[in-house]
């Protein structure tokens, strides 16, 4: 499983994403990886990826993909991460 984290350079708020990301697989005991990215590079960094979590604001420039998009809302809210990495790679 992977999960892509996206926002406008790829460093801040989806390396924000990518540390809180990690911390929901830990707490919900899934593995997957985890990776961050700019919106330029999402095409190639979320060809695999299962899920990715974003800003709304970028929704548009992902397109057209076979991972669940995810809009976060509190970037720094752990709880929100968790139950959206729970019912996006939980067990149904």
């Amino acid at each position: 499983m992977k999960i892509v984290t996206i926002c406008g350079a790829g460093i801040g708020a989806s390396g924000i994403l990518k540390v809180n990301a990690e911390k929901a697989l830990v707490a919900l005991g899934l593995e997957a990886s985890v990776v961050a990215a700019d919106v330029a590079s999402v095409r190639h960094a979320a060809e695999d990826a299962n899920v990715i979590l974003t800003s709304q604001e970028f929704v548009e420039a992902i397109g057209d993909t076979y991972a669940e998009v995810i809009v976060i809302r509190n970037h720094f809210d752990q709880d929100e991460i968790t139950a959206a990495v729970d019912r996006a790679l939980g067990e149904p």
